[in-house]
């Protein structure tokens, strides 16, 4: 289905958005990121490494640059190449992983590491198609590598780039229903020269000057062309459909304590929310949860165990909905072994000073700091 765009009237003389215009402010302004190519490098013309663009473009989504570029750094470090990636195990991509979220990332990062060894010899491909073909590579990511590192004509069509083209051409239809309008917009913009340039300037220009608020429209390249500031509701736009708030949702952790100053942990399934990340043991998160029944997921360990429950829970916020948890905590002897069963797969006691180097989320995080930060007190 088409979605209809009503292209707002010009004034008269008012131009039609130039690339041109984008690419020289682009020039002039382009952000200092440390997966783009240094400008003495990008004026020979030489391109950027497929591999660096592919990781930067899988850790960029949902996640603000100033978060990724930490874990970029680090990841470029211990895997400067899709051959060292592909050849480590998923535990120790997680652990590097732990943190920055949204964790099907990390898995389909591996995955796609391996499929680019196994398939294409260790060498991206080329072709959006190709791209697309690899795990955990979209629409979006495909169109964005292939522009970015091989100058191929697409636009990558993120947050920001919808935002700008939203407003350039005032479309009044709501997202998400609006995307294949916005798609093809963004791709009549496209100049035959420098596609990467235009898809880096294009993301550039939403997130430094046509913000979500307050648009520095004085700066724009294209202020004279927009359709928005034309009418003066800039921030308006785009439109969006009113989201839905998830229910929340409760659940107990259960932090083990061993005299010896470990802690017990496990691995959860590798399918689902925070699939193969570790994790303190819990119980079901549900919207009907009862403290009682919840302790008869707590471990079963050999030892005689007394489980507290700490004052206050554990507050976690994911995509889809709100978390609560509460937190039980427990003090075990030196010799209680782990727990042993289909559900403790993975299942460890790990030293305190080691909890750093795990693969934990941040909600899991969350829990340890509240049980270690009571028993401190």
């Amino acid at each position: 289905m088409t979605v209809a765009v009503q292209l707002p009237r010009r004034k008269k003389g008012a131009r039609a958005p130039d690339p041109a215009d984008l690419l020289a402010w682009y020039d002039r302004h382009r952000r200092v990121l440390p997966w783009r190519l240094e400008v003495w490098r990008a004026r020979r013309g030489e391109r950027s490494d497929p591999y660096q663009v592919w990781l930067s473009e899988i850790m960029l989504q949902q996640t603000t640059v100033k978060t990724v570029a930490p874990y970029y750094a680090r990841f470029l470090a211990r895997w400067p190449t899709v051959t060292a990636l592909a050849a480590t195990k998923l535990d120790d991509v997680l652990r590097a992983w732990a943190g920055l979220g949204y964790y099907a990332r990390a898995r389909n990062l591996h995955s796609c590491a391996r499929a680019v060894m196994e398939r294409h010899g260790g060498i991206f491909p080329n072709s959006i198609e190709a791209l697309r073909a690899l795990p955990g590579i979209g629409d979006y990511t495909a169109a964005a590598v292939a522009a970015i590192a091989f100058d191929a004509l697409a636009v990558p069509v993120d947050g920001n780039v919808e935002r700008v083209v939203s407003r350039l051409f005032a479309i009044e239809d709501e997202l998400p229903a609006a995307k294949p309008t916005i798609k093809r917009l963004a791709a009549s913009l496209l100049p035959e020269q420098r596609a990467g340039d235009f898809a880096q300037a294009l993301m550039d220009l939403g997130a430094t000057i046509c913000s979500p608020k307050r648009p520095a429209c004085a700066l724009c390249p294209w202020s004279e062309s927009c359709g928005a500031r034309a009418r003066g509701d800039q921030e308006s736009f785009p439109r969006k459909a009113r989201k839905c708030e998830g229910r929340l949702r409760r659940g107990a952790g259960f932090v083990a304590l061993r005299a010896d100053g470990r802690v017990l942990l496990r691995q959860r399934p590798e399918k689902g929310l925070l699939g193969a990340m570790t994790e303190v043991p819990g119980s079901e998160w549900s919207h009907d949860f009862d403290a009682v029944r919840a302790l008869a997921s707590a471990p079963r360990l050999r030892a005689k165990v007394q489980w507290w429950r700490l004052p206050g829970v554990v507050r976690h916020v994911f995509t889809h909905f709100p978390l609560e948890l509460a937190v039980f905590v427990a003090q075990v002897p030196r010799a209680t072994p782990a727990p042993k069963g289909p559900q403790w797969m993975g299942a460890r006691w790990v030293m305190l000073t080691d909890l750093p180097g795990e693969a934990l989320p941040t909600v899991m995080r969350k829990v340890l700091a509240h049980a270690l930060d009571t028993e401190r007190r």
